[in-house]
């Protein structure tokens, strides 16, 4: 079983641990790791998930996010005056699913399983395996199919292949003398074309 895929069935609850809400917000299937990560906020199968949980610690103790909260005594025997500090109990804290998505919302993320329709990771430019040319592709689909002004006396191709030029800087379609790289702009229009028939453009 594939440990990082989420069921489908969490999309059931109302409300969930914080522990689980920093699962679902870093890509993991909560049970499994809740079952791995127990109270501690580090583990190595999880990077993502110490990023997270502090975060949404921060949050619930500044008060950013309404939650139920349950606190656990920790005991610093280290120094030589044992130090008693109350520290928050991710596993039985609870935060409701809509207070969590508008906590999501007002920091500009949108993870896929709160947010289906967000758009996904590969056109994000600080995910580490961005790539310009898949990107161009899919926003120059966009750009053409939802804007008939676009299309107005020309086929799909070379209306795709107009938008990327105005926009080779953004997607890496430039030559070292600043000019459209032309051979990679057609290459990205016939990755995205879908009037393959060809032919004449027809009469506007």
């Amino acid at each position: 079983k594939d440990i990082f895929a989420i069921d489908p069935f969490w999309h059931l609850a109302e409300a969930v641990s914080l522990q689980e809400a920093a699962a679902l917000i870093a890509g993991y299937d909560p049970h499994q790791l809740t079952l791995a990560v127990g109270e501690t906020d580090i583990h190595p199968t999880y990077p993502k998930y110490y990023p997270v949980i502090r975060a949404l610690r921060q949050a619930v103790a500044s008060g950013m996010l309404k939650a139920k909260t349950e606190w656990m005594h920790e005991v610093d025997g280290i120094s030589e005056y044992e130090h008693v500090t109350d520290v928050l109990k991710v596993s039985e804290t609870i935060v409701k699913i809509n207070d969590l998505k508008k906590w999501l919302s007002d920091k500009g993320v949108q993870v896929t399983f709160f947010f289906p329709t967000a758009k996904p990771d590969y056109l994000d430019r600080q995910h580490k395996c961005y790539s310009p040319k898949l990107a161009a592709a899919i926003r120059v689909w966009e750009a053409v199919t939802s804007d008939t002004a676009l299309m107005h006396g020309t086929t799909a191709k070379q209306a795709m292949m107009k938008w990327l030029r105005r926009h080779a800087d953004h997607y890496g379609l430039t030559k070292d003398d600043g000019n459209p790289n032309e051979q990679g702009i057609e290459e990205i229009a016939k990755i995205a074309n879908w009037d393959t028939k060809g032919g004449a453009p027809r009469t506007p």
